[in-house]
């Protein structure tokens, strides 16, 4: 039986982009998209055959989803959707809350008014995007440039840098998040109100708000994982 997805149908050459990119991108959406399991292995032949490319290129893609977390490649058995133990998902949490909570408060510290509305727009975005009830991979997209607004307005290098390591370790886990009930509405409250705190520049209180914005996604996040589970991997022997 085929690892994957029989629904999944990847579509390539469409987008002005090299080859390789678009790989890394249909590979990252389908994984996003639960087209691909937590865990599951990605079979190399399988791949080839059905994106139409070069095992070179392949693992080429592999290896840059490996970079951002996605994917784990394990010696001699090789590589699979990446699955955060439980230990592993607080930890990444706990850290994205820290950092998020300071990136806020230089936002509202830093940024001009320019960049205070296009936040604003961004968060008018997502209220949007959720209240109709989209793809949660158009939802992810949506926050990703709430996030941008962010980083461009924090003016902080440092932070972007933190950041963009540990997002792209959650991602999986912030489509799970996202995918409870209720839970997309919720997010969307959620930063709503971060961004009014913005706008009064309270940089206290959005600080605050953000940090409890990452634990509420937390909670739901880590409620699919059990204390039980152990390293990816193991059980792919």
């Amino acid at each position: 039986m085929s690892t994957l997805d029989s629904t999944w149908s990847p579509e390539m050459g469409r987008i002005a982009a090299p080859l390789r990119e678009q790989v890394v991108a249909t590979l990252r959406r389908a994984i996003l998209d639960r087209a691909f399991d937590p865990g599951q292995r990605l079979v190399e032949r399988e791949l080839i055959e059905r994106l139409g490319v070069s095992r070179t290129t392949v693992r080429e893609a592999i290896r840059e989803l490996a970079s951002e977390g996605l994917v784990t490649v394990i010696p001699q058995r090789g590589a699979i959707v990446s699955s955060p133990s439980l230990a592993e998902a607080i930890d990444l949490y706990e850290v994205r809350a820290a950092l998020e909570s300071i990136l806020v408060a230089r936002f509202t510290e830093r940024a001009d008014e320019k960049q205070v509305v296009a936040l604003q727009i961004t968060s008018t975005a997502l209220a949007r995007c959720s209240s109709a009830a989209e793809e949660i991979s158009n939802i992810l997209e949506a926050k990703d440039r709430f996030y941008g607004a962010l980083l461009e307005g924090a003016e902080s290098p440092v932070l972007a840098q933190l950041l963009s390591g540990i997002q792209a370790r959650v991602q999986i886990l912030r489509a799970t998040s996202l995918s409870a009930p209720g839970r997309i509405t919720e997010a969307a409250s959620e930063i709503e109100g971060i961004v009014a705190a913005i706008e009064r520049r309270d940089a206290k209180e959005a600080s605050q708000l953000m940090a409890a914005h990452i634990r509420a996604a937390a909670e739901t996040a880590l409620g699919h994982l059990s204390p039980s589970e152990v390293q990816v991997g193991a059980d792919h022997r």
